[in-house]
């Protein structure tokens, strides 16, 4: 079960991925409307100033039942946003990684470099990296 720390952090996290919240006028429905496509919340009310206090409540609603698992999955496909992205989860600051390339191969050539230790066999034989034109 989340905390209340825990959803205080993510909701924070979240409400820096929305911005500004900025309802604007349905005039089907006759209110005011804020929703953003990352997260699947949306809050309508009389006035603007309703939906720009109460949104955030709403969305620290959502984000409690998706910590605690509690969302069905046709929800969870349709969160896009990080919303609470762990602290130091991901590649370390600085770190790089190695850089690639996609080049198509006849198959017994790419099953060959696909077997353990070739890569490194095939760098220590001096082969370039790199080509200088």
């Amino acid at each position: 079960m989340a905390t209340k720390k825990e959803i205080k952090e993510h909701l924070i996290i979240a409400l820096e991925e929305l911005g500004q919240i900025e309802p604007w006028y349905d005039k089907s429905y006759k209110s005011w409307v804020f929703s953003h496509p990352a997260y699947p919340v949306e809050y309508s009310g009389d006035t603007r100033e309703e939906v720009i206090k109460n949104y955030p409540l709403y969305l620290q609603d959502f984000i409690e039942e998706r910590l605690n698992d509690n969302l069905s999955e046709l929800t969870k496909k349709k969160t896009i946003g990080r919303g609470g992205k762990r602290k130091g989860a991901g590649r370390p600051e600085g770190t790089k990684k190695e850089q690639k390339k996609r080049v198509s191969l006849p198959l017994d050539i790419a099953d060959w470099i696909s077997m353990p230790n070739t890569i490194s066999h095939l760098r220590a034989l001096g082969i370039p990296t790199h080509r200088h034109f």
